[in-house]
Order: structure tokens, then C-alpha cells, then sequence
């Protein structure tokens, strides 16, 4: 029997989840759209059905595949439902046009998108944007991406990329928030919010594609595509939460990944897709595969055919296929053998038909042809960019040079900078992957930027390269170091390309590429001070660097603005305020490596609370070759001032685990926070909990709230935060999500690693 068989159902439905979510879930699906699409799908035929079924790509390519074409007989068939690369209107208008007109029953086209941070105005990448701690900028960033994007005839973004990533070989680490689940919930519900606006039927909004369903985070070694061994609990405690918040915001599609879990691959999972997703979560949005995974099931090795590939993801509840025309080859047979139920399939074609509904397509299919925002507009998210990318500025170093920390840097009249490095002017690679339909003809670089102000007489600048960003020749070498010599202060651009991260970008060494090494020690060597910028889409080991360079600003990504909020940085008119969302590791070995893990029964020492530790010290966990935890911690970055923390307060210091299960019981944890530098500047004051004496060991550190406070000099303000059921449940030895007795411990601390915390009492 279909899941929504009347309009009536459907308004039930509805209703029993806006008790459980905010209201902007409920914008999805209309007693009105729901009966429109029950007599839609009463005219299909099995094959129109299957066509809306079947997404497929136009104009580029960005994997292997069939590209469709104008006056592709396809679509006037009815056998494409989505179509996605086609980001120009007249193109967007052109495709619909054949589905609106020429099709029988007149059904618009759904354009998707690889809208990852930005469509022609490219912001910092994503995990730039999560150092910011900032989840309001993130809604600005992505509801700007969303109105570019609309305006071209974009109605569907595969973002976005709410992957919890614990390693940082992984290339696609780089899309996501990093390392913590309650961070990642957090910026997973403002992409949403962006995205989808407050109505999706609003011209200007897109709908949101939370990637990728689910654990693709933890994929063995790092490498892309690759499987996942991972517990039912840490699934559902670390991976699952930023994708239920992102349900339980509203978003409209899921995709599921590539990676087998366990086994089982994502796109044929029916726990993960239908017994989570859909009976636990009440999820009623679309589904899609990613690109050709259904015909991989067949590689994963679980279908010896489509024929089986394409039932087994069917069944566990993929509702589109991506371009592998599996399901367009292969379902109406199935379906007419009984194979596949027809009720499953109506299942299906509703929930496409449903994000149609609700985005508007129906009533508006075309966007207005010359299209794109005005020149106020696009100010306006130049402008966005700018500050994006200055609060996604982490600040690792900043040593005293002749008694005063080198940053900000402040150049008296003649004061000579040499720039050098491969990244100075290099407009593509500041884009990082996933560039949209951005021009790095528009990309601000920061030799640009100093050149201009060197022009204006701040200083003089000096350039030169030095090597290529993975180049091994040295020629270059002598001329930089000439360059550093003459110099008073180096501004030295060293990392990463641009697509040395990314999809299929896994990297097994993560330092300095080529031998930028070797030209940083170098520079360093001429006694110069060094202000070093690493570009980067992942965190880079620096061990040499820690110790030897006076400043360190990591600058990610920063995209289209990059230069102007560098020199904004560098010499002081903002100051960093960007906290670091993934743990720095001092080497590779240490990976996987991430601040809320558990404690073991020999620890080596443990820094978070008193506990026994081992008589033998030689028996413990740890390395004999090197230093025990990361070299930046989660959480960290510094300022150009600094903070004080106070003691942490509690409101109670016995609590009822019956009580806070019932919602009846809350903490209140405060600390005040002051600014005891000589200027402004914004900290992230971040509230850490750790239970003990439960049924199931707990991480020694766990987020579960944050603020950014902006602080003159000498001012103060408190940091509250207020923690019951949610932030206090986990999944219990009997897969219960409940808060249970045990020793509770708190704290507000400037990262993972410091503060002293306060001791509750929770009780049977």
C-alpha cells in the first residue's frame, strides 16, 4: 500500500511532525500539492514514472557518463527527471522547455548542482567556513549561493556535506565541518536555513542535499570510495546527528554514498535508508544515489547484475538514480515481474513530484532570461566573501619578534616585505575544489592586494616564487632566499593546490608538498622574520614550522576575496578570530586522530579529569617515537589579544537522570570570559562535558555549546549555557538514547584542551 495514499494521510502526517521539528520541515509537502500529485501520478505510465526516477547530465561531465543534449528525445519522453552541470539560463530554459511543452504530461525538470560554498561568488571552502564557529555566517553565505544559483535556473544544491571527517587524508574533508558531531549539527542546520530560505516555493531558494548518507567520513585509510567498519552505536552517536539535523531542518534530499558500511553499500542499505531515515526520522524527501553508485553495487559485490543492483538500492530506499541509468534500464521489469511492488514505485515518484511541488517548478518551470543579481547584489556578496574568509583565518603562531608578536605586522614609512612562495598570486588555486561557475579572473589575489597598497607608499614589496606549489626544482631557491635577505619581514605562501583536496584527492603524506619544505627552511635560515600562510584544504602536519617560524596563519581556501582579507589580516584591521573545527596531528602515523575519543585502560596520562593512572609508565598508550596528541588541538586558534577564563559555575550540583530524561531537568554551566590584551577581538567560548561511571565508556571530551563573544580591551562578559536531555543522552548498552547516573563533569574552556572542570551528581 502506497506510505501516503491521500491527501488526508499526508496532512496527518504533517501535522504529527510539526510537533517534532521546526516548522520549515512542514513547507515540503501541502494537503494541496499532495492530492495534485496523486492525480498526476494516476496518468502515469510505468516508464514516465521511471523517467522521474532517472537524473542524468547536461553539458559537463564531472564523472563518467552519457551527457544529454538539446532536443534530447529523452526528455520529451518523459525519462529524465532531473538534470544537473546546466548552471546558464538560457540552457536551463532551453531543457525545460522540451519537458514543460513537449513532454505528455508536462512535468518540469529539477537542475541540480554541486553548490558547495558559493556558485559564481566563491566564499572559503566549507571547512574554512566551520573554522569561523559561526553558523550565522554560514546561512548568509549559502542563502547567497542559493539566490546565484536560482537565478541561472538552480533549483537543487548536493550540499550539504554534513560528513563527520576524523582523518585528514581524506580529500573531502575539505566540504565539511570537520571532526565533531555537535559542530557539524550545527553548521548542517544553517546550510539548510540558507539554502532553503524560510519557503522553498520562493524563486530565490534551493533545496538542500545533506551528503553522504552516512559514514563516509570514516572511510579506511582515507582513501575515496573506500568501505567502513562502524559500530551501530558510534553511528548513531557520531555519524548519524548532523544528518537527523539536517531532517529535522527541513532539508529536501539526502544523498547516499559511496562507501559500503559494514558490508552493506549506502545506496542498498535499508537500515540507514528506510529503517532510519524514513520509520525513525519521518523523513519524506527525495533520496538520490551518487554518480553512477547503483551500477557500483555491482563492483561492491553484493548483485551479480543491474538487474539486482538496481532492486537491492530500489528496495532499501534510493528513490533517483545518478546518471548510471540503471533504474531507467531496469525497474520496469522488475516492477512488471512483481519484483519490485508498484506501490514502491508510486512511493518514489512521489517524493521527486513532492520537491518539485514545493520548489514551485509547476507554476514557475523558467527563469528570466538576461538573469543573474544586480551589481548592488553581487557588492553585496563580494563583500560577504570578504569577511568570510577573514573569520575563517585560523592564527596557529604568532611569536614576539624584539619583544612584540610579529602580527600584526606594522610598517613604518620604507619598511621592505618580501612576498614568496608559490600561493602569492596563484587566483585558481584559491578557489580550492569545487570552484561553480566562479572566473578566477575574479579571484583577488594577496600579491594583488599588497601590490596596491605598496603602491600607495604603506611599504615596499618584494616578489618571488620559489618553487612551484608540488614542484621538486630548486632554481628558484636562490632568488627567494636573495629576496628574504634583503627584506625585514617574509610573508611566505606555501601548501596545498587547489585540487590536491577534494573528491579523489586522498593524500597519504599531509606536509608541505614538492619541497616547500626545503624553500621554508631556507627562508627561515636567512634569520628574516617569517610570517608564514598556508593554504590548504585539509590540515597540513608542521611540526618544523611550529617551532621555527614566528607566525603561522592558516588561510584554508579563502576563495574570490582571498587577498583583500589576507592584508585586512596581516596588518591588523580585523583580527583573527577562527577556531580550528579538526585536530592538527604532529604526523601521519597519529591519524585517525580527533579530540573526543575514548579513554583506554592504560592512558598515558589523562588531562581532563583526575583518574588512576598506570603504575608502569612504560606500559601505556601512546607512541615511542612521538609526542602524544595533536600539535593543534581542536578548537584552537589564536588572537591579537588574549583571554581569561573564570572558574566554571553550575547551578546544581545533584541532577535526576529521570528528571532530565522527562525534559524537567536542565544545568545551567557559566563562565566569565575577559579580554586582558591591549585590543578588541572575538574568542569562541566552548562548553565541554564527559560523563563517567555509565553504562558504556563516554569520549573524554565531548562539545555541546559555543559562543563567539567580541570583547573590547579589559571587558568582560559571560559565557551560559544551558544543557539537559539533548546534550546529556547518549546510546546506552541497550541501544536506548536516554541520560543515565554517573559523575558528569563541565567545562567553558578556549579549546579541547584547557579549563578546569566542574563536578555534578547525576542520580537514578
Amino acid at each position: 500500500m502506497d506510505r501516503f495514499p491521500k491527501a488526508l494521510s499526508a496532512l496527518a502526517l504533517s501535522l504529527a511532525c510539526s510537533l517534532c521539528r521546526p516548522a520549515r520541515a512542514a513547507e515540503l509537502t501541502t494537503p494541496a500539492n499532495e492530492a495534485k500529485i496523486d492525480a498526476l501520478i494516476a496518468q502515469m505510465t510505468v516508464a514516465e514514472k521511471v523517467g522521474q526516477l532517472n537524473q542524468l547530465a547536461s553539458d559537463t561531465l564531472t564523472g563518467p557518463g552519457r551527457v544529454v543534449s538539446d532536443g534530447d528525445m529523452l526528455i520529451k519522453k518523459g525519462s529524465v527527471g532531473s538534470l544537473f552541470n546546466a548552471v546558464k539560463a538560457p540552457k536551463t530554459n532551453a531543457f525545460q522547455k522540451e519537458a514543460v511543452e513537449d513532454s505528455r504530461l508536462h512535468i518540469p525538470l529539477l537542475f541540480g548542482y554541486d553548490v558547495i560554498h558559493g556558485f559564481t561568488t566563491l566564499f572559503p571552502i566549507p571547512l574554512g567556513l566551520s573554522s569561523s564557529w559561526d553558523p550565522g555566517l554560514v546561512e548568509q553565505t549559502s542563502r547567497f549561493a542559493a539566490e546565484e544559483a536560482s537565478a541561472q535556473g538552480v533549483r537543487w544544491t548536493f550540499s550539504p556535506m554534513v560528513d563527520i571527517a576524523r582523518d585528514p587524508r581524506w580529500g573531502r574533508i575539505t566540504e565539511g565541518a570537520g571532526e565533531d558531531t555537535f559542530l557539524g549539527s550545527a553548521f548542517a542546520r544553517a546550510y539548510v536555513r540558507g539554502y532553503q530560505g524560510t519557503r522553498l516555493d520562493d524563486r530565490s531558494s534551493v533545496v538542500a542535499c545533506a551528503k553522504h548518507f552516512v559514514g563516509y567520513g570514516a572511510v579506511e585509510g582515507g582513501r575515496e570510495y573506500n568501505s567502513t567498519e562502524i559500530s551501530e552505536r558510534t553511528l548513531r552517536d557520531v555519524y548519524l546527528p548532523p544528518f537527523q539535523a539536517a531532517v529535522d531542518e527541513g532539508a529536501g534530499t539526502l544523498m547516499a554514498a559511496f562507501n559500503a558500511i559494514d558490508g552493506v553499500p549506502s545506496s542498498a542499505n535499508h537500515f540507514t535508508l528506510t529503517t532510519v531515515l524514513r520509520d525513525e526520522w519521518k523523513f519524506q524527501g527525495l533520496v538520490g544515489s551518487d554518480w553512477t553508485a547503483i551500477q557500483e553495487i555491482v563492483l561492491h559485490g553484493i548483485a551479480d547484475d543491474e538487474n539486482v543492483a538496481a532492486r537491492k538500492a530500489f528496495m532499501a530506499g534510493v528513490d533517483m538514480d545518478m546518471q548510471s541509468t540503471v533504474y531507467l534500464a531496469q525497474l520496469p521489469s522488475l516492477v512488471a515481474s512483481g519484483k519490485v511492488p508498484m506501490e514502491r514505485l508510486d512511493e518514489a515518484v512521489r517524493r521527486v513530484l513532492r520537491v518539485k511541488f514545493a520548489l514551485g517548478l509547476f507554476d514557475h518551470p523558467y527563469v528570466p532570461v538576461p538573469a543573474g543579481l544586480s551589481v548592488a547584489e553581487k557588492a553585496r556578496g563580494l563583500e560577504l566573501a570578504r569577511r568570510a574568509a577573514e573569520e575563517s583565518f585560523v592564527l596557529l603562531e604568532n611569536h614576539p619578534v624584539k619583544g612584540t608578536p610579529l602580527l600584526p605586522l606594522k610598517p613604518p614609512a620604507g619598511m621592505k616585505i618580501g612576498l614568496i612562495g608559490p600561493l602569492a598570486d596563484d587566483a585558481a588555486d584559491m578557489l580550492g575544489s569545487w570552484t561553480g561557475v566562479a572566473d578566477s579572473k575574479d579571484v583577488v589575489t594577496l600579491k594583488t592586494s599588497l601590490s596596491k597598497r605598496a603602491a600607495l607608499g604603506e611599504f615596499t614589496l618584494t616578489v618571488a616564487g620559489g618553487t612551484d606549489v608540488g614542484g621538486t626544482k630548486d632554481d628558484g631557491f636562490a632568488r627567494a632566499v636573495e629576496v628574504a635577505k634583503q627584506s625585514d619581514v617574509v610573508i611566505l605562501t606555501l601548501g596545498e593546490g587547489g585540487h590536491s583536496s577534494g573528491e579523489a584527492a586522498a593524500r597519504s603524506h599531509i606536509d608541505l608538498p614538492g619541497n616547500q619544505e626545503r624553500l621554508l627552511e631556507k627562508i627561515v635560515a636567512t634569520g628574516t622574520p617569517v610570517v608564514l600562510v598556508v593554504f590548504s584544504g585539509r590540515p597540513l602536519s608542521l611540526p618544523w614550522a611550529s617551532k621555527h617560524v614566528p607566525a603561522v596563519l592558516e588561510a584554508w581556501f579563502p576563495g574570490l576575496q582571498a587577498g583583500p582579507a589576507l592584508a585586512r589580516t596581516l596588518f591588523g584591521e580585523v583580527s583573527p578570530s577562527a577556531r580550528l573545527t579538526v585536530s592538527v596531528p604532529r604526523s601521519v602515523g597519529q591519524i585517525p586522530i580527533y579530540y573526543n575519543h575514548l579513554n583506554t585502560g592504560r592512558p598515558r596520562t589523562d588531562l581532563q579529569v583526575p583518574d588512576t593512572n598506570p603504575t608502569n609508565s612504560y606500559f601505556v598508550t601512546g607512541y615511542i617515537d612521538e609526542k602524544d596528541g595533536p600539535l593543534y588541538p581542536f578548537g584552537y586558534g589564536l588572537g591579537y589579544t588574549s583571554f581569561e577564563y573564570s572558574a566554571v559555575s553550575v547551578d546544581a550540583q545533584i541532577l535526576s537522570a529521570a528528571a532530565i530524561n522527562s525534559g524537567e531537568a536542565h544545568l545551567t554551566v557559566t563562565a566569565t570570559v575577559r579580554n586582558k590584551g591591549p585590543r578588541e577581538g572575538t574568542d569562541v567560548a566552548q562548553l565541554y562535558i564527559r560523563m563517567r561511571g555509565t553504562s558504556v565508556a563516554r569520549p573524554i571530551r565531548e562539545l555541546k555549546g559555543f559562543k563567539r563573544l567580541h570583547l573590547a580591551p579589559g571587558e568582560s562578559q559571560k559565557a551560559e549555557f544551558t544543557i539537559g536531555r539533548d546534550e546529556l543522552s547518549f546510546w546506552n548498552l541497550d541501544m536506548k538514547y536516554v541520560a543515565e547516573a554517573g559523575t558528569l563533569f563541565v567545562w567553558v574552556a578556549p579549546d579541547s584542551e584547557h579549563g578546569s572542570p566542574a563536578r555534578i551528581e547525576i542520580r537514578d
